[in-house]
């Protein structure tokens, strides 16, 4: 599992209260049709510097500062790249996510390629997925739709690039694009691990915890290895009152995991049990 996702399901363990961040969606009525109860206006984007701009120590910014100054004056595109992955790398590294992406975008608006729009279009996702801020998840969500849509234009397989840009719009003004989109991934994919993933999510935001329980089924059924499908789906049981289920489904994330602090977190639910 991505060290990403990892930070995700800890998140998600200690306080399910990020999922509540996005608009309030029913994703699945008694007529099957998605209902919406609540929108959250888009924000304008904020500059540039205020979402790469941020302390860091002084050893790795004289690391960045090298980097930077080898990039301005590179002229072979070549290398070019190579400096902008080296670059984004150790802002990853640091949990600097937009800052990766920014740099990653020098280098797709410079090549045009569709390995440097897909890179782009990435990085700004996982940027997304961690922003708090209303106004950066907008910027950040139109950026990541800006070039991963490119690839899709070229390449409309992509149904992992559709799922991500599909999440953006859910955090939008128009979260039905969104729910739209997951649903027609499912249905060219049935399986498609990230669709029925984030389906599961979205039942679970609505407070739909057994349509997001079957979700889940679905996704664990298919992707076995898929920790925080496996863990989301005891929580799911867990609020909707499914007690035996509950326990023994979080008794079942014990034996896939090692981590203290999943292990402490999953603990403290089967206390509640």
């Amino acid at each position: 599992m991505k060290k990403s996702q990892i930070i995700v399901l800890i998140l998600g363990i200690i306080s399910i209260g990020a999922l509540f961040s996005l608009p309030r969606v029913v994703v699945d009525n008694e007529e099957g049709d998605a209902t919406l109860v609540e929108e959250e206006a888009m924000a304008s984007s904020p500059p540039v510097e205020e979402l790469h701009d941020a302390p860091i120590s002084a050893e790795a910014r004289a690391a960045l500062s090298s980097l930077a100054s080898q990039l301005e004056s590179e002229g072979n595109s070549e290398k070019f790249s190579d400096l902008v992955d080296s670059l984004a790398s150790l802002y990853t590294q640091m949990g600097k996510f937009d800052s990766a992406a920014y740099f990653l975008e020098q280098a797709a608006v410079r090549m045009e390629t569709l390995v440097s729009l897909e890179k782009t279009g990435n990085a700004y996702y996982e940027a997304f997925t961690f922003a708090l801020n209303e106004q950066k998840i907008a910027y950040l969500a139109d950026k990541t739709r800006t070039y991963l849509n490119q690839v899709l234009e070229k390449d409309p397989k992509r149904l992992d690039l559709k799922t991500k840009v599909a999440m953006t719009y859910v955090s939008s003004s128009n979260p039905m694009q969104g729910i739209t989109m997951l649903r027609e991934i499912l249905e060219e994919d049935p399986t498609n691990e990230d669709g029925l993933f984030n389906m599961g999510v979205l039942s679970m935001q609505s407070g739909q915890y057994k349509r997001a329980a079957e979700r889940f089924e679905e996704l664990v059924r298919y992707h076995p290895d898929n920790l925080q499908g496996q863990f989301y789906l005891g929580v799911s049981y867990f609020e909707s009152k499914q007690n035996n289920k509950a326990k023994k489904q979080f008794q079942e994330v014990q034996n896939m995991t090692s981590d203290p602090m999943v292990l402490a977190s999953v603990e403290s639910y089967l206390d509640r049990l």
